[in-house]
């Protein structure tokens, strides 16, 4: 699947510079030729940056493993893992991991979520007997990344509120639902495919438990006020996070273990981690670069304000829809289509607003397949694309309605 969208993205703007080309536009190849070697570099370049994180939190991750904290902290999560992943042995390590990237991204932690969840793919891959192919739990831990629900979106309200915005906090509740919707869709989209068996008492109850984490966030921080919302989310985020450090730190002592020579031993593991994926990131964001470059983003959001004006539906949000397109394909990208859009229309107007939740609502799905599956060297990724596109798509889809809703 990786493939088809690697050479789609290439020959596509290749015909669609072309035709450009012909209408008169003589600098489109130049435009696609500079941002494919912006793209080679800065999939360098990030690399790079992930390799200090990696470093850091594979470190307090081995710390956690050995120390016996993570296998604590796995076991609370252990019967649902029976259910949804059955070729993961009980207390595998990897358990932990997956335990620790999903309570980063529930947090918005991205920085700490993406090396614990290389480490959990790592994890994963010594228990696939097909080294090429993408085993069932890759492929569900993979797209529950790919939709990561968020609870505390500090990053966006901080960026709403940099910009102005008078409620910068006003998306905050639209976010965690529409998060939620995306990443429901996507397990229930693995769990059709894998054939899982959801609809027993053991995975209802934990699905129960998590409407209740997500409700009680939404009731709590509804109850401060907008300011106090916006500072309260920053204070939580970054307390737990610290919280975790030093748990790791005092764990490992408790323990009597050499705490700064097992650091040493998982940071070692994080940075060739960190080289592994290297190609893989270079690959995908030459790709996205050079089909942005090309205008094809434009010719889709062209059809679909066309598609929606003439089945006689509002395309008020048709604005924001750059941020929803270049999100599942770039990070950044989506980052800045949501900053363009708010310094445009206005941080406190609709398509600013729609914007904002867009981007909350799911992930970057294609940089995670690359530095997920680049991490593990695999090359047939199964369902994890169309099933994390299904949770892509209902993540942004559920954004839009719910600014109607909310705004």
């Amino acid at each position: 699947m990786l493939n088809v969208i690697f050479c789609f993205f290439f020959i596509s703007a290749f015909l669609s510079a072309l035709y450009q080309l012909i209408a008169g536009n003589a600098d489109v190849f130049e435009q696609i030729i500079q941002a494919l070697f912006r793209a080679a570099t800065s999939g360098f370049e990030i690399s790079i940056g992930l390799t200090g994180m990696l470093c850091l939190w594979l470190g307090l991750l081995k710390i956690g493993e050995q120390s016996g904290l993570t296998n604590l902290l796995a076991k609370g999560l252990s019967p649902l893992f029976k259910h949804i992943m059955p070729d993961v042995p009980e207390n595998h390590p990897a358990l932990s991991s997956i335990v620790m990237n999903m309570a980063a991204n529930i947090l918005g932690l991205d920085n700490a979520a993406t090396p614990m969840g290389l480490k959990a793919m790592t994890e994963l891959q010594s228990l696939n007997p097909n080294k090429d192919k993408a085993s069932n739990a890759e492929v569900l831990f993979m797209v529950i990344n790919a939709s990561a629900v968020t609870i505390i979106p500090i990053n966006i309200l901080l960026y709403r509120q940099q910009l102005g915005a008078l409620n910068p906090t006003a998306v905050f509740v639209p976010i965690l639902l529409a998060t939620s919707v995306s990443t429901l869709a996507g397990f229930l989209s693995v769990a059709f495919v894998q054939r899982l068996n959801i609809f027993n008492r053991v995975v209802l109850s934990y699905l129960l438990g998590f409407f209740v984490l997500i409700g009680a966030a939404a009731f709590y921080f509804l109850s401060l006020t907008p300011e106090m919302r916006l500072k309260a989310s920053s204070v939580c985020a970054n307390v737990i996070l610290f919280s975790f450090v030093v748990l790791f730190i005092v764990a490992g002592i408790v323990k009597k273990i050499n705490v700064y020579e097992v650091f040493i031993e998982g940071a070692t593991d994080g940075f060739q981690i960190a080289i592994k994926i290297i190609p893989y990131l270079v690959a995908m964001l030459s790709a996205i670069a050079v089909f942005r470059a090309s205008g094809m983003m434009d010719v889709i959001i062209s059809a679909v304000s066309f598609l929606f004006e003439k089945v006689g539906l509002d395309t008020s949000f048709v604005p924001a829809l750059p941020t929803a397109l270049m999100k599942p394909l770039s990070g950044s990208g989506a980052r800045a289509m949501m900053i363009e859009t708010l310094q445009n229309y206005g941080p406190d107007s609709f398509e600013g607003f729609v914007s904002s939740v867009m981007q909350g609502s799911t992930e970057t799905t294609f940089y995670v397949l690359a530095v997920y599956f680049g991490a593990i060297k695999v090359k047939n990724t199964g369902a994890a694309v169309p099933c994390a596109l299904i949770a892509d798509f209902a993540g942004l889809t559920a954004a839009v309605v719910l600014s109607y809703i909310f705004y």
